[in-house]
């Protein structure tokens, strides 16, 4: 196939990488709940002490970290892509990108604070 030389080529490329890590993070979130919910039937916490106790077990930590960090990771792709496909000027399209991360990165500082806090 002969491609003209004046072919302009926009975007970033991303595409099959941002659709594996979507698919991914999603099934890793679903595990995460299917794993919840068989804890809070095998458990059944009613109290937040309960819920406090179920949550200091160590493996529970790593694996709500790990969920987490897959959410973050989700939704960053989707903003991106989200930001990147309707926020035409640079500056702004920048500046809410910056803004998004900062935001995620301190969830995610907060979120393993509650775990290990």
């Amino acid at each position: 196939m002969v491609r003209p030389a004046n072919r302009i080529i926009t975007g970033a490329h991303y595409g099959l990488k941002d659709w594996l890590i979507q698919r991914i993070t999603a099934v890793l979130m679903i595990f995460y709940t299917i794993l919840l919910f068989i804890l809070a039937v095998i458990y059944q916490p009613e109290s937040y002490e309960d819920f406090k106790s179920l949550f200091s077990i160590q493996w529970i930590k790593i694996v709500s970290l790990l969920c987490f960090i897959g959410l973050c990771w989700h939704a960053w792709v989707g903003v991106r892509n989200v930001l990147m496909d309707y926020v035409h000027p640079m500056g702004i399209r920048l500046t809410l990108q910056i803004t998004c991360i900062v935001a995620l990165l301190g969830y995610l500082i907060w979120f393993g604070d509650i775990l290990w806090g």
